[in-house]
Formats: C-alpha cells, sequence, structure tokens
C-alpha cells in the first residue's frame, strides 16, 4: 500500500497543478480505501494477486478523480448530475401518476439534491474526516464528484440473491414519499412559470435549503447520530452472523410495508414475525448492552439526562435499585471506567457489564410503562 500512495502522488503531481498537501490528502484517502476493499474481498485475498488489484483500484479512482478535476467544478457538477439523472429516471414520479417529463425532471433535481447531502456525509464518514470538512480545492472537489458517482452505483445486496444501485433504492423511496398531488402541482408551477421565469414550489424550496446544508457542511446532529446508530447496528447484527436480520432492517429503513418485506425475503407472515421478534432481541441487546451509551445519546435518556426519566420517575427507579446497583449507578454517574467499577464493586468486567444492562432495563420499563 505504500507503493501504491507514492504512485498516486506521482501520478497526482504530474496530472494537476494542486499543492503538495492536496496531492497526499487525496492520495492517502484512495490508499486507504483500497486497502479496506482488498481486505474486505473474499474474492481478492483468495486470488494471490492482492497487491496487482490494489494498483488496478487505486489507477481507476485516480482515473474518475482526474477525470472530474479536469472538467472543473462548473462542467463536473454539471456531467455528474447528467448521470445520476439519467439512473434514476425511470424511478422518480410519484406512485400510480402519470408526469410529464418537466415535471420528472424537477422531482429529479429536488431528489439529487438530497443525495448530495447524503453522499457528503458518507464522503466524511468513510475517510474518517471531521463532521464540518468541506471540499474546498479543484483536486479536493473532483474527489467528492467521483466519490458522488461512485456511492450512487453502488451494489446494495437484496434477498433471493439480487442487488440493485444504492441510488435507485433511494430514489424509490423518495417516489413513494411523494404525495400524488406533488406532480399535479409541479406541473401546474411549470405551465404557469414564463420564459426565464423560476419555477417557484415548496420542492425548489427544498432544494435551496439542500443546497445551503452541503454548502456550509453542517448535518442536524440528530441526523449524524443516527446515522452512527444505523451503522453501528448493522454492523453488530454481521458480527453476530444475522444477516437475515441486516436485511430486515435493511428494508424497513427503506420504509416499505409488511407486505413487501415479506415479498423480498420470500417469507410467509408467520416466518416474517418470527423474524422480526429476533431482530427486537438482538436491537434490545445492541441497545442495553453492548451500544448503550451511543443508543441513550440518540434517544436523549443518556446519564446526563437521567436516563431520559422525569423527576418522578428517576426517584422510582432509586427506589427499586439494592445497594450495589445505587453504588453502581453512582459510579457510572461519576464517568468511571468499568475496570475501576469492577474493582470497586468486586465484580468481573462482565459482571459489570450484565449488571448494568439489567439496571438500563429496569430504567427502560419505567421510561415506557
Amino acid at each position: 500500500m505504500e507503493a501504491l500512495f507514492h504512485l498516486l502522488v506521482d501520478e497526482l503531481t504530474q496530472a494537476t497543478q494542486a499543492g503538495e498537501r492536496d496531492c497526499h490528502g487525496v492520495a492517502h484517502r484512495i490508499t486507504q480505501e483500497v486497502q479496506r476493499i482488498c481486505t474486505e474481498s473474499q474474492r481478492i485475498q483468495v486470488s494471490g494477486e492482492v497487491n496487482a488489484w490494489a494498483i488496478t483500484l487505486g489507477k481507476h479512482r485516480l482515473s474518475q478523480c482526474l477525470k472530474y478535476y479536469k472538467l472543473g467544478s462548473h462542467r463536473g457538477r454539471i456531467e455528474l448530475h447528467s448521470t445520476l439523472s439519467a439512473i434514476v429516471y425511470r424511478s422518480i414520479a410519484p406512485p400510480q401518476v402519470q408526469a410529464s417529463y418537466q415535471a420528472r425532471l424537477t422531482l429529479i433535481e429536488d431528489f439529487l439534491q438530497g443525495f448530495y447531502v447524503e453522499a457528503l456525509k458518507a464522503f466524511r464518514r468513510e475517510n474518517q474526516l471531521s463532521q464540518r470538512h468541506q471540499p474546498r480545492t479543484r483536486l479536493e472537489l473532483g474527489e467528492y464528484m467521483a466519490f458522488c458517482e461512485r456511492y450512487g452505483k453502488r451494489r446494495i445486496p437484496l434477498p433471493r440473491r439480487r442487488s440493485q444501485q444504492l441510488i435507485i433504492l433511494r430514489a424509490q423511496t423518495f417516489s413513494r414519499q411523494q404525495p400524488p398531488e406533488t406532480a399535479l402541482d409541479i406541473e401546474q408551477s411549470t405551465e404557469n412559470s414564463g420564459d426565464g421565469d423560476q419555477v417557484r414550489s415548496p420542492l425548489t424550496s427544498n432544494a435551496r435549503l439542500r443546497e445551503q446544508l452541503v454548502a456550509h457542511g453542517e448535518p442536524l446532529p440528530e441526523e449524524s447520530l443516527r446515522d452512527r446508530v444505523v451503522e453501528a447496528l448493522m454492523d453488530y447484527l454481521k458480527q453476530n452472523d444475522q444477516a437475515d436480520c441486516a436485511d430486515y432492517f435493511t428494508l424497513r429503513l427503506m420504509d416499505l410495508p409488511t407486505n413487501e418485506i415479506e415479498s423480498l425475503l420470500n417469507l410467509t407472515p408467520r416466518e416474517r414475525d418470527y423474524l422480526q421478534q429476533r431482530f427486537r432481541y438482538h436491537l434490545i441487546r445492541f441497545s442495553l448492552a453492548h451500544h448503550w451509551e451511543l443508543v441513550h445519546e440518540w434517544l436523549e435518556a443518556d446519564l446526563g439526562n437521567n436516563l431520559g426519566l422525569t423527576p418522578q420517575q428517576w426517584q422510582t427507579l432509586e427506589a427499586t435499585l439494592n445497594p450495589r446497583q445505587a453504588q453502581l449507578l453512582a459510579l457510572k454517574k461519576a464517568g468511571k471506567p468499568n475496570p475501576d467499577i469492577a474493582h470497586a464493586l468486586g465484580y468481573t468486567p462482565i459482571q459489570v457489564q450484565k449488571q448494568w444492562s439489567k439496571l438500563l432495563e429496569q430504567a427502560w420499563e419505567i421510561r415506557n410503562p
């Protein structure tokens, strides 16, 4: 990977006018992504040609980045927008509505503005960048636009060995969420606007808002937390060999109705109900043990907020605790690490985790009677 990094730096230095810092940053991020792909791909690992694959993948990503770099900011955006619009064109329209070409284009515009926000968040997350990171130089913009295209074209595995591009799945969900009147409103606005006039509709305002979000790089805190919870839960399910639960969770995130989920997973209603119960079991384990801090922070039910309990509910919880549980809670609120808590209570680390999960469950039951 070190050889790949130096190769990419040399190529970027020769093909662009970017500074040394820019070239090193982009080369580092491409190298990290290639290393992750090569490590996680079983096909690459068993091929015996990991280095050759790494060079091929690295050069491919470099060529995508340079394509948008050479186009520049304005023409690059037009190229990216055209590419993604062509992919989602057939998937964008309110269900059972025959939208005109112009109305469909307006919907696509609004959808893609939201998708660019999602792609920016994914770019920051996957490259471990600050939540306020913005691509500012021409090379960074080229790198980001190339990522947007790859991100949209990612194949997402679906049940029965099928897959679909991520951007199409997002477009289908977006389309299902549009009320039937949307297309009519857009068409009327389009017809009423004169030549050169801007179509004024709620969707135009949404697009302008989303452009501002991208420009200022300020995703809503609750959205960022939700993304982290979803990502952590998916990792937990995969690590515990619960691929079917992960599939079910993926479809739930797409807001699909129950009958569509059953059809996609090829399940009877009874089998789907069993899978749903198993998913809930793992969701509770995840929420009360493995990632309780992240989940409770997202629910605004962390220790700083008394686990989401009202003062009266907090008193009820304290009344139900035995002396050791009360001491455990006090140590947790004081921010003591688990090894120190285990030493103070005479527990093993596993016992600390089990007792804390039990206490969280008690609080959960009081909060949600």
